[in-house]
């Protein structure tokens, strides 16, 4: 965009999975919305540059150089980083921040940020999550219920497109479903031999942001298993294939990207909020942007960041920071090691294509009382192929045996909630600077005694569901994630009734500054054990309705 246009409606920062949905919802509603992103533009399809590269299409088959790791020490401790998908990741040279206790801080760094990387997995929260911190005490307590929300998380999911199916679990709401992946027989066998022997347990389709059925200007899937790539067929939900389109199409939105948000600007007199100041990351120059409303989704970090870094007289310690709430309780979940088996049937049997989900396993434990040693619960996840053959042979013998396929086998991790602990905390860094001269982060962060015992109960309950459902050879590869690693951080600027333990209100709102709000997982007052971007989205879209019912009430 040109520099003549300085004043909008409204400003998000930020473009990914609620940066996205803000812009549409803000767009949709007729104001004039700017929407900044600090990294550089990427165009749908055009700009998914490997989606299409054969495995010997990449120069090095995928794996990182030793350059890569390098520049991107902190991104190449996750799985996702690779060869494929390096471009759309921050660097960490430029981006550094300290960890007091090593976190995983996985960054994207392009427009779209983690909504074209993110794991699509999607499942409504209920009431046992809301209502966690209450029940036994651990921080202060949500200020909205599940029918809060329940009628955004369908508002949300008719437009994004959740594949699922209904199973009337009181714990794991339903959603508004497209058909699911369909199991294949070593799925369709757990779930048997597992719902058998614990009654208790449901073994169910994955819930994926993955189509299996068009929407408007979106295919199905393809069965390709090469999302995080970028999808070209629009069949996995992102701000590219989703709300970008639904915003542009209203003629309302502009786009900033390279714009890196520095602070937010504060008027003493009005007590409101006036826009953002951004540094342009190509240039290093400063420009200011105004707005009467602003919406915050620079990821749960990055926002927290922006507001520790918005200093003034009013707020001498951050925006929003009276009460020394802002970059406490940070959570992640704890993600455990892999629990694998083969087993030797359904040797006539094979499966279609790659699948975007495999089964899930909701939470089952301490649902009826405090049934384990351990506070709250986890869910389990995975899925079952079948590979190719082990060979030992050389030549055309190998080639031969390569052309077979193996034993069946099925794998296995478990998601845990973690505690909101009030030392688990950001907090801005005296001396180490980003590349632009910003303050940068400084994290200190860990899992407790309470989310080691879950793990460690979690590793044993499913090498026995395993057991049970007749796999032999039962493998545990890998440990326990460290926190951040799981990609679901949240946090630091929590939701509550009371501003002296929370930062913003029931509507996303900063208790202290009517006008800024913020829906990314910074405002997450507990973690559930679900993976929260469905709650994301659905509290960006009921923020926005009541922030622009506000404004127009001259409220805000």
């Amino acid at each position: 965009m040109g520099r003549d246009n300085f004043s909008f409606d409204a400003i998000v920062v930020g473009s990914g999975i609620t940066g996205g949905w803000a812009a549409k919802e803000l767009c949709e509603r007729g104001l004039k919305t700017l929407l900044l992103e600090r990294g550089r533009p990427v165009e749908h399809v055009k700009d998914y540059v490997t989606a299409n590269l054969a495995p010997w299409e990449n120069a090095h088959r995928g794996n990182l150089t030793r350059a890569d790791v390098e520049r991107h020490a902190i991104q190449a401790r996750h799985f996702s980083f690779r060869e494929q998908t390096k471009h759309f990741y921050v660097d960490d040279l430029d981006n550094p921040y300290r960890e007091i206790r090593r976190f995983d801080w996985i960054r994207a760094d392009v427009l779209g940020g983690r909504s074209l990387l993110w794991g699509r997995m999607s499942f409504r929260w209920s009431d046992l999550d809301f209502e966690a911190n209450a029940r036994d005490g651990m921080g202060p307590d949500w200020p909205i219920r599940y029918r809060d929300l329940a009628p955004w998380y369908e508002y949300v999911e008719r437009f994004v497109g959740i594949s699922g199916r209904t199973e009337g679990i009181a714990n794991l709401p339903d959603s508004v479903f497209q058909a699911p992946f369909p199991f294949n027989c070593l799925e369709d066998h757990l779930k048997a031999e597992i719902e058998k022997r614990y009654p208790n347990r449901h073994v169910i389709h994955g819930r994926v942001a993955n189509l299996t059925h068009p929407l408007p200007g979106r295919g199905a899937c393809q069965y390709r298993n090469l999302c995080d790539r970028g999808c070209p067929f629009g069949a996995y939900f992102s701000t590219q294939s989703s709300t970008l389109p639904a915003a542009m199409a209203t003629g309302n939105l502009t786009i900033q990207t390279n714009a890196l948000a520095h602070q937010v600007l504060f008027d003493d007199e009005t007590q409101r909020a006036t826009g953002i100041e951004i540094i342009d990351t190509a240039t290093g120059r400063t420009y200011a942007y105004k707005a009467p409303l602003l919406f915050l989704n620079a990821s749960t970090l990055g926002t927290t960041q922006l507001l520790l870094l918005s200093r003034s007289r009013r707020f001498p310690n951050g925006m929003g920071n009276d009460h020394d709430q802002l970059g406490r309780y940070l959570m992640d979940h704890p993600r455990t090691a892999t629990v694998s088996g083969t087993i030797d049937a359904f040797s006539d049997k094979y499966y279609f294509g790659q699948k975007a989900s495999g089964y899930f396993i909701p939470r089952f434990v301490n649902l009826r009382g405090q049934e384990k040693e351990y506070l709250r619960g986890y869910n389990c996840q995975g899925n079952a192929d079948r590979p190719r053959k082990t060979a030992q042979e050389i030549g055309t013998e190998l080639k031969a045996a390569l052309s077979e396929p193996g034993l069946w086998q099925a794998g296995m991790r478990a998601y845990g909630e973690c505690l909101p602990y009030a030392d688990n905390r950001v907090t801005l860094d005296p001396t180490l600077k980003d590349k632009w001269g910003r303050p940068t982060l400084a994290i200190d962060s860990r899992f407790r005694d309470n989310e080691h015992k879950m793990s460690a109960d979690a590793l044993i309950t499913m090498q026995e569901m395993m057991e049970a459902a007749g796999l032999k050879d039962i493998r545990v590869n890998g440990g326990t994630s460290h926190p951040g690693n799981a990609n679901h951080e949240m946090g630091t600027a929590r939701m509550g009734v009371d501003p002296k333990t929370s930062v913003l209100d029931k509507w996303n709102r900063l208790h202290a500054v009517p006008n800024v709000f913020v829906t990314d997982g910074a405002c997450m007052t507990s973690s559930a054990s679900v993976n929260p971007s469905l709650t994301y989205m659905a509290l960006t879209a009921r923020a926005v309705d009541h922030a622009v019912r506000e404004l127009r009430k001259g409220n805000s």
